[in-house]
């Protein structure tokens, strides 16, 4: 099958299909098997790294891995199994976020949104399957990192593209994007996690990799339906919003961004070693006894994305109606605060049982408060950046908001270091602070983003 990338002189309204283009529906799709399969491949790492691959029999074979070990050492001292999975970790899926920015002006200048997709989602189904060489995990990692750089902007970017200046729509299509995301984050740690954990490492890595391919055959087959690629010479529209303002408002909100992601991407790292270590994951219900899976866990956030979102949104449109809906700004420093409450919450849980194992009920607690207040930022945030950023950079743009991402997961491994040292009352304590000072720098930035907003 020959498909086209090029682009089309004239352009015609696009199809619709549930009042919004029908290009939202394949990149709905195409997201939610490509974080399928990131989420997938988060729910074992940690778990793989420090109950398999890093036991001195078999790290000795990972290449590269040994002067990996010495680099991070020299920066802070001698590393354990867990305090080295915790930094590996913090690299992955803090690059993960850094390569976006690259991946966007590769698509910006030369290549185009469309091609720089399909060969990143390509490079990422190669690097999931690469996982089953142990020798080979460190450049698998490489891959997936290098892929996702070239994906990630490109798609949430192409998005917009598809809803014309002033469209109200946006935000609501964004929304509706970021429950496909979730769809794919909940049954990842189900079926990637279950296989890693019951049958065997590789064959969790494995379904990773394929659903990345599902999710790839979805993109090419819906090409057709996105926006076409912008001739590289086309000059800016003379409304575009101004590169100044967009790049403003990203550093206002970077550090807040940063500490942000730095408390919520505890998830797949320390809160997997608690799930394991200190949860008492016995389930005696009537439809169903046994032990939750520690990957279980991890579907946990996801699941109440999509549960949360529909009544979420009604409601912030329950209240535009009356004029009292939260401002941007305040929705965004709300997130903040309410993930600071989720790690508040389990500081409490730490501290009631004393060392001994804690309910599962408290982890189902946790993840409720996060998700809530996730839902309060990461959406939010996306458009907020779709809408300041000028159509001929928005992906340069879009890679450059999730540098946020990039620092603040090297510093949630960094923070994760500590997890063998600190008690976990205090840990935990400490990382609510972290993310209730994000809160509070975003309400003291409240003034000059109203004024980016209303230009």
């Amino acid at each position: 099958m020959t498909l086209s990338m090029k682009n089309n002189a004239k352009q015609t309204p696009p199809a619709e299909w549930f009042g919004h283009p029908k290009g939202l529906t394949f990149l709905f799709a195409t997201e939610m098997w490509e974080r399928f399969s990131y989420y997938g491949m988060r729910a074992l790492l940690v778990l793989y790294m420090v109950d398999y691959l890093l036991k001195p029999e078999r790290a000795s074979a990972v290449i590269g891995l040994d002067a990996l070990k010495r680099a991070l050492e020299a920066l802070t001292g001698p590393l354990g199994a867990q305090p080295l999975a915790s930094h590996i970790y913090g690299l992955y899926t803090g690059f993960v976020y850094l390569t976006p920015i690259l991946g966007g002006l590769i698509a910006d200048r030369w290549l185009g949104r469309r091609i720089t997709v399909a060969r990143g989602a390509a490079l990422m189904v190669a690097g999931h399957f690469m996982m089953a060489s142990e020798s080979l995990f460190l450049f698998a990692l490489l891959l997936l990192i290098v892929g996702n750089g070239a994906f990630k902007p490109n798609i949430v970017t192409q998005l917009g593209g598809l809803y014309p200046h002033g469209d109200t729509r946006r935000d609501r299509a964004y929304s509706i994007f970021y429950v496909g995301i979730n769809i794919g984050a909940f049954f990842s740690p189900l079926v990637a996690g279950t296989l890693g954990e019951t049958v065997g490492w590789h064959y969790g890595f494995a379904s990773a990799g394929v659903g990345m391919a599902v999710g790839l055959a979805i993109y090419a087959f819906g090409l057709r339906h996105l926006p076409p690629q912008r001739p590289r010479r086309e000059p800016p529209r003379h409304a575009e919003a101004s590169p100044r303002r967009a790049l403003l408002g990203v550093a206002l909100l970077f550090l807040p961004a940063t500490l942000f992601w730095a408390s919520y991407e505890q998830q797949g790292n320390t809160i997997a070693l608690w799930a394991q270590d200190l949860t008492d994951r016995r389930v005696d219900l009537l439809f169903w006894q046994g032990e939750i899976p520690v990957t279980w866990f991890q579907a946990f956030n996801p699941l109440m994305v999509f549960l949360f979102t529909p009544p979420l949104v009604a409601w912030w449109t329950f209240r535009a109606r009356t004029g009292r809906e939260p401002a941007t700004i305040d929705k965004l420093s709300f997130g903040c605060f309410g993930v600071a409450l989720g790690y508040v919450v389990m500081a409490w849980a730490a501290f009631a049982n004393d060392g001994g194992k804690a309910s599962w009920l408290w982890l189902a607690l946790y993840f409720a408060v996060i998700t809530f207040a996730e839902l309060y930022f990461s959406p939010i945030a996306l458009s907020l950046v779709s809408r300041l950023a000028p159509e001929s950079s928005r992906s340069a743009v879009m890679g450059l908001w999730f540098t946020t991402s990039f620092v603040g997961n090297m510093l949630a491994g960094w923070l994760g270091g500590f997890w063998s040292s600190l008690s976990h009352v205090a840990f935990f304590l400490v990382a609510a602070a972290v993310v209730a000072v994000a809160g509070a720098l975003i309400v003291a930035s409240r003034g000059m983003m109203r004024e980016l907003l209303a230009d």
